[in-house]
């Protein structure tokens, strides 16, 4: 779990980054592509969306195989394990943008550069 460091945002922008990964837990995917196509100006919280992003891909991913896992039984294990890291980590991203940290969410795949 890496929150690496402090950065000089703006209250507004931690409030958008909160936002997102609140979001991400609703919505999946839709709150960081949104946020990634219209707020490219705001490096913050472009990072952010960005980050939000390739988390949910990773998810979406890893439930996509949980469900071809389920004819072996084994996808009725790793569904709701996906389901709790993602609510964990959206979770731990939304509290560490709240404090105006970098978040990056360990196990995903960099898919967005």
């Amino acid at each position: 779990m890496e929150e690496i460091k402090d950065v000089a945002g703006n209250q507004e922008s931690r409030n958008m980054a909160l936002l997102i990964w609140i979001g991400t837990i609703f919505f999946g995917f839709i709150p960081g592509l949104i946020f990634y196509l219209i707020k490219k100006d705001d490096a913050y919280v472009f990072d952010q969306a960005k980050e939000s992003l390739n988390w949910s891909i990773t998810a979406a991913i890893a439930m996509v195989v949980g469900g071809f896992l389920t004819v072996i039984l084994v996808g009725f294990l790793v569904m709701p394990a996906v389901w709790v890291c993602n609510l964990v980590f959206c979770i731990m991203g939304a509290m560490a943008c709240s404090n105006g940290k970098d978040f990056r969410v360990p196990w995903t795949l960099r898919l967005i550069k």
